[in-house]
């Protein structure tokens, strides 16, 4: 089975990835590999180059993924360039995890941990959707206090993004992240009885 992970900047997916994954279902994580496409050994690398110029570069040839934000944080039309380089790599990379897995464990509960994946429209990909969820203030306050940001740059990066509230109303399962630990682990466990 192949399921969607999903929340907002802030709300918990990443913990609530690890609980899953503890408990024996196989993450696989887009984030991960869309990093992994920066490196010199992978094909988008010369891609990227080619379009937007070895100023890019850290000293040692690596892209500088910082470098490279902040050409495409303030220009659309370069974000969708990287995005067309980039996309067709992770989802072949993708699909390559997914065989490798379903050949070892035919029955695996895969779990795609996906940030933006009602934004990318992907939600056709998968046959269950995870939304990790906390109400909007408590997303402020936690993003404020892990990246030492104020308010307002906070509120900014979380309305980048669909609207929590959004999200929930599409999700097949919501695991509500606002209470403790405990409780976000009971949430986990109920959910992955259910994907099996």
């Amino acid at each position: 089975m192949r399921v969607g992970l999903t929340g907002s900047i802030a709300t918990g997916k990443s913990s609530v990835a690890n609980m899953l994954k503890e408990l024996g279902a196989y993450i696989i994580d887009a984030d991960e590999i869309a990093h992994d496409a920066l490196k010199k050994t992978e094909k988008p690398y010369k891609q990227i180059l080619d379009v937007f110029g070895s100023n890019i570069l850290d000293e040692q040839g690596n892209i500088d993924r910082k470098k490279l934000g902040s050409i495409v944080l303030n220009d659309k039309q370069k974000l969708a360039v990287l995005e067309s380089i980039i996309h067709p790599y992770v989802q072949q990379k993708r699909k390559e995890i997914e065989e490798s897995i379903l050949q070892q464990d035919r029955n695996a509960v895969i779990i795609y941990d996906v940030p933006l994946l009602f934004e990318k429209h992907l939600e056709n990909s998968f046959d269950k959707i995870i939304v990790v969820y906390v109400p909007k203030d408590i997303q402020i306050k936690r993003l404020m206090k892990r990246q030492n940001i104020a308010y307002g740059e906070a509120l900014n990066l979380i309305n980048l993004q669909i609207c929590i509230e959004e999200k929930k109303k599409k999700a097949d399962f919501v695991i509500d992240n606002s209470y403790s630990l405990e409780n976000t682990k009971k949430q986990v466990l109920e959910v992955f009885k259910k994907l099996y």
